[in-house]
């Protein structure tokens, strides 16, 4: 066992068995380059990567090539989830000087953390375009060996190029042009795969920040023109149905995998992770709002469902925390958990039942999947339902009725089997930042769909945040075992108290506002960067790595710019602070000069800039948790993104409830910019108010 073994992540104790010399992140490590003179080999991925997989088993695993690891290195491993302030920095080197990223991500520094040269997967030997991992090794000790001087220039110059980008002068003032949003739909209508929905070919990445920000568009605009392609709620529909009907949905147990290898939303890779499901639940659950169809806002509403009870049965912690992610791989085979041939199925059901949920379900002898690492196995089938029930239906010759009756029974049958699978490995570290996306998803969820046991999950995991990851006014970055470790960043600050804003509106709890209030507070002192009006990742008295980066394109998640800005948006008009919308505004337009060029990695931004333009209407229901409940439900009933909804009972210390008292009866008050008509005294009253802002689902 190397020193990997005394740490707590599930990524680097996976490697804590290889014959490598394996450092942690740290001081440590560092310091032996140092003193030593040698180049730091640094190694980052994540534990339910799949090529990390299979580069561990080539290489890392491989005691040779271990060998010339360690008389030449010194190595060390990075979980990127645990420190994603590591790896961005050098993803950043990486994407410079090699032109693409990814994981595994392999790294050559100097013994001051300068870096030289990188790439990304190595295989074992020359193949797939790539040289194989010994040579590359043998190659990079060469050149430190006999041309030191113009490998420490090299790492100089790419080091000095990376600082002056990151130091690169933002626009500090407020670019929400009234055409920037209109111009991003026309964009990505332009770009938009009509076929099979989403963006882009193979692979194809879901897109959640951009899908919300054209549900948004659509609600708030649904006048503007697109020029010569699909509208924003056609675009989000389309992209939605596509992607519950792949292979990418997972069709017994809930939950989308990470992304798709093809264009068709079919094979995925089978990692399932915890932002990428608490972020598709929420676009899911407000698309079943406005969807066009009846149909379609049963199918998101079930996928929303579906999801999050997925979330709560195999990623909560007994405590409340979310786990991080489930591995592509069982048993060193991708996807051998998820996907069936048809004996398997029938040694399930029997031939009768297995006809039809075969048919359904498109599980045929020729099969949709391979493993290519493992070809003996042959060819077996992700589930998908491509076919609609009616064409199921008339293939069978049943009724649609029948079919849809006897599905449920025998999923549940198929599910209660697959549970007896040896399960992919899970990753079980609670992460503050994307435990702060799933809350807000739980709240939401409560609220709108009325489930009190969503509710319930997202109070514990907002109070296990709180009591194991808040030290005396300090946010902590991640929690395992007991313990909680590592600085939080600004992703951290922001996501968690988005969360916690959706938890105040589900329940009226002004301690969650408070709390987000806090947060924001703490960025502000820690990562704000004057000179631009933008944010740091990283905080000021925090360890300081090659160069702070100040993030303002989204990546699987929003940026933490993005993130926080919303939070100074909403959390500004709570406790009526205009310089903190302004400072929202600001760095939307920072994000918005990039429209040209990258118009989907900026949905975080395009929703603040729709937001910022629409009316200012605000809506506080004053009275107790009882008498509020009945006006609170058909606020649920319809989406309502630019409204700044308030619940409280008498007295709350938020500006909105100033005069707001009352007696034996809940009131309440539809605003426009604090300018508030007469209260609302019965839910038909608030019903006939709300009509001409958006039809209830």
């Amino acid at each position: 066992m190397n020193r990997l073994a005394a740490e707590s992540s599930p990524y680097l104790l996976q490697h804590a068995g290889n014959p490598v010399d394996w450092y942690p992140w740290g001081d440590e490590a560092l310091a032996r380059a140092r003193a030593e003179d040698r180049p730091i080999l640094l190694s980052v991925g994540y534990s339910s990567c799949h090529w990390c997989h299979v580069m561990a088993h080539e290489s890392f695993e491989n005691p040779s090539t271990a060998a010339l690891m360690n008389e030449g290195f010194v190595n060390i491993k990075v979980d990127r989830e645990e420190r994603p302030d590591v790896d961005a920095v050098y993803m950043t080197a990486t994407q410079a000087l090699t032109g693409q990223g990814g994981w595994p991500m392999t790294v050559f520094l100097t013994p001051q953390g300068e870096p030289f040269y990188a790439g990304t997967y190595f295989p074992p030997d020359d193949r797939y375009g790539r040289p194989g991992f010994p040579a590359v090794l043998e190659a990079v000790r060469r050149a430190w060996d006999t041309d030191r001087a113009k490998v420490l220039e090299s790492a100089e110059h790419i080091t000095g190029r990376l600082r002056a980008a990151a130091a690169h002068s933002i626009p500090a003032h407020d670019l929400l042009d009234p055409t920037a949003t209109s111009e991003a739909v026309t964009r990505l209508s332009r770009s938009f795969d009509r076929a099979y929905g989403g963006w882009g070919r193979a692979p194809k990445f879901p897109a959640p920040g951009v899908l919300e920000f054209l549900l948004m568009h659509a609600q708030l605009a649904p006048d503007a023109p697109v020029e010569d392609g699909p509208g924003a709620l056609d675009m989000v529909v389309a992209s939605l149905r596509q992607m519950a009907h792949g292979g990418i949905y997972d069709h017994l147990g809930g939950g989308f995998a990470r992304y798709s290898t093809d264009a068709r939303w079919l094979v995925p890779h089978f990692e399932k992770m915890l932002y990428d499901n608490a972020q598709l639940a929420r676009i899911y659950l407000h698309a079943s709002l406005v969807a066009p169809t009846l149909e379609d806002r049963a199918d998101f509403e079930a996928v929303t469902r579906e999801t999050l009870d997925y979330l709560a049965r195999e990623m909560l912690s007994p405590e409340g925390g979310f786990y991080s992610a489930q591995d592509a791989d069982t048993e060193g085979v991708e996807g051998k958990f998820f996907v069936w041939t048809p004996a398997e199925v029938e040694a399930v059901l029997g031939p009768d039942d297995a006809r039809l949920f075969n048919a359904w379900f498109d599980v045929t002898a020729s099969g949709n999947f391979e493993d290519p690492h493992h070809p003996e196995l042959g060819r077996s089938n992700v589930l998908s339902t491509p076919r609609t029930l009616a064409e199921v239906a008339l293939d069978l010759g049943i009724s649609e009725a029948d079919l849809r009756a006897r599905l449920p029974a025998l999923r549940a049958r198929m599910l209660a089997a697959r549970s007896l699978r040896v399960r992919p490995g899970l990753d079980d570290k609670v992460l503050t930042s994307w435990n702060g996306l799933a809350l807000a998803a739980f709240a939401e969820a409560g609220r709108i769909l009325g489930e009190p046991r969503y509710l319930d999950i997202a109070r514990r995991n907002a109070a296990l945040l709180r009591t194991r990851l808040w030290r005396e006014d300090r946010l902590l970055h991640t929690y395992k075992d007991g313990v909680a470790r590592v600085d939080a960043m600004l992703e951290d600050h922001a996501f968690l108290g988005l969360g916690l804003v959706a938890l105040y509106r589900a329940t009226g709890d002004l301690a969650h506002l408070r709390w987000a209030r806090q947060l924001f507070e703490a960025i502000q002192a820690r990562c704000f960067d004057p000179d631009s009006g933008t944010f740091f990742d990283t905080p000021s008295d925090g360890e300081q790595l090659l160069f702070r980066q100040r993030p303002l394109q989204d990546g699987p998640t929003p940026s933490g710019n993005a993130a926080a800005a919303l939070l100074a948006f909403w959390l500004g008009r709570y406790f009526e602070r205009p310089d903190w919308e302004a400072l929202g505004r600001g760095i939307a337009g920072a994000a918005l000069t990039r429209l040209a060029e990258y118009p989907s990695a900026i949905g975080g931004a395009l929703q603040l800039a729709t937001l910022a333009r629409a009316p200012r209407r605000e809506l506080a229901i004053v009275g107790t948790p009882a008498l509020r409940a009945p006006f609170e439900a058909d606020v649920a009933a319809r989406y309502l993104p630019a409204i700044l909804l308030a619940p409280g009972d008498t007295g709350a210390d938020l500006p909105l409830f100033e005069g707001r008292g009352t007696s034996d009866a809940a009131l309440a008050y539809l605003c426009e910019d604090m300018v508030c008509g007469l209260p609302a005294r019965t839910p038909e009253e608030l019903r006939t108010q709300l009509a001409p802002l958006t039809s209830p689902a």
